[in-house]
């Protein structure tokens, strides 16, 4: 379902979950450059049970 509302992206730095927003633009930019990969047989789901 689309509802067109913005959303508000967290990304832990240094031990912090910060918004991204927040962010100066290199820091911005260097969140839009990172490669994110999976690896086999690992669990990635975050969060509770």
């Amino acid at each position: 379902m689309k509802c067109g509302a913005e959303t508000e992206v967290y990304s832990r730095v240094v031990g912090y979950h910060r918004p991204v927003k927040n962010w100066n633009r290199g820091k911005q930019q260097e969140f839009k450059d990172r490669k994110t990969y999976e690896v086999p047989g690992m669990d990635t789901k975050q969060g509770g049970k």
